[in-house]
């Protein structure tokens, strides 16, 4: 029996690969194979076509790239990014490593704990207690700013949702950014301090270089999970009047409430190029600017 650098043995081996690869066929390959059939036929839940699915080759793409209602779930989207992830939660994030870095162990596991547990709560419980926050008739949040009835998931759902992410989803960012603060050598901001570099030019000339392949990898994470994020249809549900609608609550929409699988199926695959386009553009950067964060 031939072994391997282990010394396993070729059977061996392949019986430790075998569950794994396995698992990644049945969750992974399976559904995403399966997705990009269903995008190319009429599949929905009930009628003829649930049961004699018809194939429509590209109608459903062309179909959906010509929906304004898509188009402007996908601006949504698009701010919904930006605002909580790629600037709420990186940016919140890297402040609050920052400002923890140098304080007493005491301080800092109580910051960091409060900070983590808006991250490991479920998030219907978390949705709960943003509504409890944000509601017009007895919300704490008017209660705080003596504003009775203001109505702030109707009139600002999107900066409601985006808030709503940032708290949640800050946590991730804070401790990624704090191991990575680990490793620029305290001797170098002293000396800049002593230079006279103000704390904007010690994090741009000193902090940023040192850790930029963690702050890429943050921005790639954060991003793709936002983009997917479904959440939010736990505080607007899209609404109102499709305002908040991502893409996420737009496939869910039109998959399962309007019970066009095939349609919806045919959208995620443009979702999923969409992530690939995004997860490519930020490996290239990673790659012009020393790597990123192993």
């Amino acid at each position: 029996m031939s072994t391997d650098a282990a010394g396993l043995g070729t059977r061996r081996a392949v019986g430790f690969v075998v569950p794994a690869v396995v698992l990644v066929g049945v969750f992974l390959v399976f559904p995403a194979l399966w997705t990009i059939y269903l995008g190319v036929t009429d599949f929905a839940l009930t009628g003829l076509s649930a049961a004699d699915p018809r194939t429509v080759g590209v109608d459903n793409y062309a179909e959906a790239l010509g929906d304004e209602r898509f188009h402007a779930s996908l601006w949504l989207t698009a701010q919904y990014v930006a605002g909580s992830a790629v600037i709420g939660q990186a940016g919140l994030g890297f402040a609050v490593a920052w400002v923890l870095r140098d304080r007493p162990g005491p301080v800092r596991r109580v910051v960091e704990g409060l900070i983590l547990l808006a991250w490991i709560l479920p998030s219907s419980v978390v949705a709960f207690l943003w509504i409890a926050l944000l509601d017009r008739d007895a919300g704490t949040l008017n209660a705080l700013l003596h504003t009775p009835g203001a109505a702030w998931l109707l009139d600002h759902p999107m900066a409601s949702i985006i808030m709503f992410n940032v708290w949640r989803g800050t946590a991730f960012s804070m401790m990624l950014y704090g191991a990575a603060l680990e490793n620029v050598p305290p001797s170098h901001l002293e000396t800049a301090r002593l230079a006279g570099a103000s704390a904007f030019q010690q994090i741009r000339d000193v902090v940023l270089p040192r850790i930029r392949g963690h702050v890429l990898t943050n921005l790639l994470l954060i991003s793709l999970w936002t983009f997917n994020d479904f959440t939010s249809f736990q505080i607007t549900a899209g609404g109102p009047e499709g305002r908040s609608e991502i893409v996420p609550v737009y496939i869910y929409d039109v998959a399962l409430r309007g019970g066009r699988l095939g349609f919806g199926a045919a959208v995620s695959f443009l979702v999923l190029l969409v992530n690939l386009v995004a997860a490519l553009l930020y490996l290239r950067a990673a790659r012009s600017r020393g790597g990123v964060a192993a």
